[in-house]
């Protein structure tokens, strides 16, 4: 599937890498923000890597 001329599985992969280097950022108290947004960020995170590699296990050639 192709949004934008961009497959999903790589779309998800780079929203992936962005919701990682916040929680390594906010983490590191690098930026400051409050933990419920950490956590909540986190619980994302999982659900869009969660998709990502079942949508590129399935595409898979």
């Amino acid at each position: 599937m192709r949004i934008g001329g961009m497959s999903l599985v790589q779309i998800l992969g780079a929203i992936n890498f962005m919701l990682l280097m916040f929680q390594l950022f906010s983490g590191r108290h690098w930026i400051q923000v409050k933990s419920g947004i950490h956590r909540k960020v986190g619980m994302v995170l999982v659900v869009t890597a969660s998709v990502h590699g079942f949508l590129a296990m399935v595409t898979a050639n």
